[in-house]
């Protein structure tokens, strides 16, 4: 019987190598555990595909209006839409920046880059439902998650970005 410790992906065995002497000898293997954590290893993948979807969805949209309107919609998220559309280049670069980052994200492509591109129109988006349009900011809160979520699964990637001083 050999026992068995599992150490987040590793699983180290202890083998009994020789019981002749007074002092008992083991050796100790470490064999990668397959079904460490299966679900975990996927989260990942997952919204990051569903958050590239989302984006893809939306932002084709912006330029093809394939899915339906809300029917009835706040005076002031009225406002804000029409004022972005008014401008000529405002509604156009953002559907266009998300569907350009949700492709990315949707192909694993520059994901830290496109998770950059996204955070603030995530922010934009929760602040338009808490503020002027309530009735979708749960589906918003869903987006800031999966938003949270990848940018600390990536966090990495940021590190330089977040640096204080520039070293040469």
């Amino acid at each position: 019987m050999t026992p068995e410790i599992l150490a987040g992906h590793l699983v180290f065995t202890l083998e009994r190598e020789s019981t002749m002497s007074a002092a008992t000898t083991y050796s100790a293997k470490v064999v990668r555990a397959a079904h460490a954590r299966p679900l975990a290893r996927h989260i990942q993948t997952v919204s990051r595909v569903l958050m590239g979807f989302l984006f893809t969805m939306v932002g084709l949209n912006g330029f093809l209006n394939f899915l339906p309107q809300p029917s009835s919609i706040p005076a002031g998220a009225m406002a804000f839409s029409g004022a972005l559309l008014n401008t000529g280049y405002m509604f156009p670069l953002l559907m266009g920046a998300q569907l350009i980052a949700g492709v990315l994200l949707f192909a694993n492509r520059f994901v830290p880059l496109a998770l950059a591109i996204l955070a603030p129109v995530v922010i934009n988006i929760v602040a338009f439902h808490a503020f002027l349009s309530p009735s979708g900011l749960g589906m918003a809160l869903v987006v800031l998650v999966l938003e949270v979520y990848l940018a600390w699964s990536f966090r990495a990637a940021f590190r330089p970005m977040l640096s204080m001083k520039v070293g040469r």
